[in-house]
C-alpha cells in the first residue's frame, strides 16, 4: 500500500510578542559599543544620545532596556507635539523612536531637546540614519541633533545572527538541527527582524505540513519568500 502524505494541519497565525528584556539582548561585536554606552547611563557625554542602525539591528530592544533602567517613557517621534513636551520631559528619561521616519512637529522636538537639557532629563533618539538624511526643515533642530553624541548598531555578524536564530527557535519550543541554523545564516538578509520573520514562517510551515523543520524545508521557504536571498 502506498504511503500517504500526512494531512495538512491548520496553522494559526499567533505571532509572539517581541521580548525586550535585558536577558534577551545578545551582545556581539556588532552591538557591543552601543550596549556599553547605554549601560554607562547616567554617565553620558550629553543629555541627548542618538542610537542609529539599520532596521532589525536591535535599536528598539536596546532602547527598551535603557527606558526600563531609567524609568523613562517611549514615544514615537511623530507623536511629539508642543502641548505634550512638558509632560514628556517630566519623566526624566525619554526614548524618541524612529525619528528618521518623520517628525510631525519639528519645533516641538527642538523645544523638547532644549527643555531636557535645561532640566537635566535624558533623551535617547533612535533612527536608521544620521539627521542629515531625515529631510529636516528646521536648521536649529538639525544643528542640535548633529551636536548630540551618537552610537551605531551594525548589521548582525555571523555569531550574533546564528545565536538569534537559535534563540528564536527555542522561544517557539522548536527543535532543529544545527545545519538548519547554519544554512539560514548563510541565506537570509543580515537582519534580526528578517531572522524573526523567517523563523515564524518556518514554524507555521512545519505545523501546516505536520513535520519537523529540516534544512530542505528551510531552503524551500527562503527561496519562496525571497529568491534573491537563496544564495546557497
Amino acid at each position: 500500500m502506498p504511503m500517504r502524505e500526512p494531512p495538512k494541519q491548520l496553522a494559526f497565525d499567533l505571532p509572539l510578542d517581541p521580548r525586550y528584556g535585558r536577558e534577551d539582548f545578545l551582545v556581539s561585536p556588532s552591538n557591543e559599543r552601543a550596549y556599553a554606552l547605554v549601560e554607562r547611563w547616567p554617565d553620558w557625554p550629553d543629555t541627548v544620545l542618538r542610537l542609529e542602525g539599520p532596521p532589525g539591528s536591535g535599536k528598539s530592544h536596546l532602547a527598551s532596556i535603557w527606558a526600563t533602567d531609567a524609568r523613562g517613557w517611549t514615544v514615537d517621534a511623530r507623536a511629539v507635539t508642543a502641548e505634550r513636551v512638558p509632560h514628556l520631559v517630566s519623566a526624566g528619561a525619554l526614548v524618541v523612536e524612529d525619528a528618521d521616519r518623520g517628525i510631525a512637529d519639528e519645533a516641538a522636538l527642538f523645544h523638547l531637546l532644549n527643555l531636557a537639557r535645561e532640566r537635566r532629563a535624558f533623551v535617547l533618539v533612535t533612527a536608521s540614519s544620521p539627521p542629515d538624511a531625515w529631510g529636516l526643515r528646521t536648521p536649529d533642530l538639525l544643528s542640535r541633533l548633529r551636536l548630540a553624541p551618537s552610537v551605531a548598531l551594525d548589521p548582525p555578524d555571523d555569531a550574533l545572527l546564528k545565536a538569534v536564530l537559535v534563540k528564536l527557535f527555542v522561544d517557539r519550543q522548536l527543535v532543529v538541527d544545527t545545519t538548519v541554523v547554519e544554512s539560514l545564516a548563510l541565506r537570509i538578509e543580515r537582519s534580526l527582524a528578517r531572522a524573526a520573520e523567517v523563523v515564524g514562517a518556518l514554524d507555521k510551515e512545519a505545523l501546516s505540513r505536520g513535520r519537523r523543520i529540516t534544512r530542505a524545508m528551510a531552503g524551500e521557504l527562503v527561496a519562496r519568500l525571497s529568491p534573491d536571498e537563496d544564495n546557497a
